[in-house]
């Protein structure tokens, strides 16, 4: 395959891979989807990961049919990219695109959930015991002897289930004489402390190579002592030799010359015979050991390479686990049939939770039921008074600062998280995996424009014959109320003509009666102010109900929070616009609960 068959890879781009890589390595990194050696090959990290995607489940991109949907995808692989334990695992999980099959999909559940189990069970010291491993994992590079101190410290954390089996099945005490062999080699060379002979060699070595340097120093300091004839000479020298190298008697002794003409000389000859049978006898010790070490690691081969493989597949399920477990997830049920529009199609959750708000620690987090299609949800708050109709579309109404928006994104992360194979913020939700996910954000932006490039991106997905979600915020922010509304009935009506499931956020319910009778109407609840006069909102829809705006009560807070006379009076004034009776008894309820 050439290299400019893969999306996202033109001439220049080919051009600095093969010069950095090599074909062959750079087609490889690409298949396995290795974020780390394109950049370091010279490719921007945010290309490189675009490259992936598409290289390793282009179709799966294909779902996110419009750029708010492929928004909500990025911010939710960067939520989950906190829980990484590596480097290598935050780029594979930035590459984790939308499954195209529910065996796919399943199969990555499977994974993440057996890793969310397996780390649930196991001691905090045992937890503690591998992060660090994989903390060094991370600071030698990914190199194979962090790799294969990482599966010894697994090992020994008694991981044995799910995705932790591949790691259960290597021998521990060939993985060790592995580690000790990998850590004593850099290059072929013997590191210090793999020998203590090999060390006690080199160790003599500098002494006297570092003796012969200063060799005229040690002349004078010996006859500083007082040392003047031949004999006295001699023995002060390998006295000397002898507490300051480490080398024996014998080696002196042989290699001292017996035709030195002056003390200069005999020193000068006896270090350099010294020099010379210490780094022969140096590079013999190292030889023999470098072969013993590549012994081990030739006979380890095997299980090295596997410790390798489960070492980094562990990384990312653990990591998927962590993010799984911070905001407690749970697995999706996927109903309907796989590759074609059935009557048990549904989108239904149950006390779902916005992952964004969450991860900002946000108190007013609310959980929330809702359900599309012929979902299994029979039970609902109190309050809420029945559970929600089988309609495949919605129109959601209520409340501004009311969660409508909230709402979508939460459907769109529950989808998207189903379809990637994880785990969903969510007691419980049925999923039916869509060929084309349209989430379109509230763009507050009055001109033709953008009308009609929001056309052409919601439109299509719906004509395609695949299944389509549709949830569009305020679609009447982008022109003006009366064309708005004709164009969101049509839109509505369309998504029930096409068998599409969808939520459509809108302020304008009384003009797009009479809906399609597959479409209902959702509404969403304030219900007044608290003592703070802070908005109290119910964010849990309550179906088959328009939902009560809010104006009442913002016109309320403003006149209670007015300090300037003036702007009062004009607040005032709104609050008589509005209905002042109402008002007054928002402020005086308000004040009440105090």
């Amino acid at each position: 395959m050439r290299l400019e068959e893969y999306w996202g890879v033109g001439p220049k781009t080919r051009e600095t891979l093969v010069a950095e890589l090599g074909r062959e390595r750079a087609i490889r990194a690409i298949e396995g989807g290795d974020v780390r050696t394109l950049s370091e090959a010279g490719l921007p990290r945010g290309r490189a990961t675009r490259i992936l995607r598409r290289a390793t489940g282009g179709a799966g991109m294909d779902v996110l049919a419009t750029s708010d949907a492929r928004t909500a995808y990025k911010e939710l692989l960067d939520l989950a990219v906190e829980h990484a334990v590596t480097e290598r695992a935050a780029d594979r999980i930035r590459v984790l695109t939308p499954r195209t099959s529910r065996e796919e999909m399943t199969e990555r559940l499977d994974g993440v959930l057996a890793a969310r189990d397996a780390w649930t069970d196991l001691e905090e010291a045992d937890k503690d015991r591998v992060l660090e491993a994989y903390d060094r994992y991370d600071e030698r590079d990914e190199s194979e002897h962090a790799a294969v101190e990482a599966a010894l410290a697994l090992l020994e954390a008694g991981v044995d289930s799910g995705p932790f089996e591949t790691i259960a099945e290597l021998d521990r005490e060939t993985l060790a004489e592995a580690a000790d062999a990998l850590g004593a080699l850099t290059d072929g060379r013997v590191r210090e402390g793999a020998d203590d002979e090999l060390d006690r060699l080199r160790t003599a070595l500098g002494a006297v190579e570092d003796m012969d340097a200063n060799a005229l120093a040690l002349i004078e300091e010996l006859r500083d002592d007082g040392v003047h004839d031949v004999e006295g000479f001699r023995d002060a020298f390998e006295d000397r030799l002898l507490s300051e190298t480490g080398v024996t008697v014998e080696q002196i002794r042989e290699a001292m010359p017996t035709d030195a003409t002056d003390a200069s000389d005999f020193v000068g000859g006896t270090l350099r015979a010294l020099r010379s049978n210490l780094t022969e006898a140096v590079d013999e010790r190292e030889t023999t050991v470098a072969a013993e070490f590549e012994e081990t690691l030739e006979a380890a081969d095997e299980a090295v390479e596997k410790a390798v493989s489960a070492v980094d597949e562990i990384a990312l399920h653990l990591s998927l686990a962590r993010f799984a477990i911070a905001y407690d997830c749970t697995r999706p049920t996927f109903v309907g049939v796989e590759g074609a529009r059935s009557d048990d199609d549904a989108i239904s959750v149950v006390n779902a939770r916005n992952l964004s708000l969450e991860a900002r620690d946000d108190e007013s987090v609310q959980p929330v039921t809702y359900g599309l299609g012929a979902h299994g949800v029979t039970s609902v708050p109190e309050e809420v008074g029945s559970v929600p109709g089988e309609e495949d579309v919605a129109v959601l109404t209520g409340a501004n600062s009311g969660g409508k928006t909230t709402l979508l994104e939460t459907l769109c992360q529950v989808v998207l998280l189903a379809s990637m194979g994880l785990p969903v913020p969510a007691d419980r939700a049925e999923v039916t995996p869509v060929d084309s996910l349209v989430f379109h954000r509230r763009h507050a932006s009055f001109n033709a424009g953008v009308l009609e490039s929001t056309l052409k991106s919601i439109v299509p997905p719906l004509s395609s014959g695949g299944r389509t979600l549709m949830l569009v915020d305020e679609f009447e922010a982008i022109t003006e109320p009366g064309s708005a509304a004709d164009l969101l009935h049509g839109l509505v009506t369309l998504s029930v003509d096409r068998d599409a499931m969808g939520v459509f956020v809108t302020h304008l319910a009384d003009d797009l009666e009479p809906l399609p009778e597959a479409a209902r109407v959702d509404g969403i609840f304030a219900e007044g102010l608290d003592p703070d006069l802070e908005l109290l909102v119910d964010y849990q829809p309550r179906f088959n109900t328009v939902g009560r705006s809010t104006p009442e009560f913002i016109v309320s807070r403003l006149v209670a929070n007015a300090t300037d006379r003036t702007e009062r009076t004009g607040f005032e004034t709104l609050a008589e616009a509005v209905g002042d009776e109402i008002v007054q008894r928002t402020l005086a309820d308000a004040r009440w609960n105090e």
